[in-house]
């Protein structure tokens, strides 16, 4: 097995680099653009995302919770070997497709039928039942559970906790919070909170986004 490097040394670099441990890779290293890093979780910070193109036979892990930031630096590492990790204690039915740079986390169960796209983080104890479609960069978070025959848009954050009943579609580019409820269809971006899970204001919305999307956030 190669080296390992993963982009991003942060709280969610950490919690991948544990899964890659257990995954069996020996040899793992970080790449942040913080350059005052030195190491996480023990591990080396050993240059900038930049330097990614210097290890051409190293497998590669984004490890960065913003999703268009996680879409930009994955598509520039195209021609390298972006790997997606699943820890062992995770529950994943055979016929389960899982896209490459995808996460699945210790606890979480994903149930037959489902698809899961490249990119995508299913978080600590996420339930994604049968037949989901869960798309490109899409963050199901901690304890989230997902009914049956749902589907979730491109760089879709579900917050923690959040639940979503079956035969939902949510949209692209939206935020649920955590906790949220969501009972029918989501057909326009924003971010929705309560129960059942309405759209907030816009005022409000600019102020979550900024708070749920800044920087290397898990």
């Amino acid at each position: 097995m190669n080296r390992l490097l993963i982009i991003g040394a942060s709280g969610h670099g950490k919690v991948v680099a544990d899964i890659a441990s257990h995954c069996g890779y020996k040899d793992i290293a970080f790449l942040d653009d913080d350059k005052s890093l030195r190491f996480c979780l023990n591990y080396p910070v050993i240059g900038v995302s930049a330097d990614a193109e210097k290890y051409i036979d190293a497998d590669f892990f984004v490890a960065i919770g913003n999703p268009n930031i996680r879409e930009k630096v994955q598509q520039k590492l195209a021609g390298m070997n972006i790997v997606s990790l699943v820890h062992p204690d995770a529950v994943i039915a055979p016929d389960v497709a899982i896209g490459r740079g995808t996460v699945v986390m210790a606890g979480a169960v994903i149930n037959p039928g489902s698809v899961i796209g490249e990119g995508c983080i299913i978080n600590t104890g996420a339930t994604v039942d049968h037949d989901n479609r869960i798309e490109d960069y899409v963050h199901v978070s901690v304890g989230c559970h997902l009914a049956g025959t749902v589907t979730v848009g491109k760089s879709t954050w579900v917050g923690a906790g959040a639940v979503v009943s079956n035969n939902v579609n949510i949209c692209g580019g939206c935020t649920i919070g955590a906790g949220a409820v969501v009972v029918k269809d989501i057909n326009e971006h924003g971010t929705y909170v309560g129960v059942p899970a309405k759209r907030i204001e816009d005022e409000k919305m600019k102020y979550s986004e900024n708070f749920v999307w800044g920087g290397y956030s898990s």
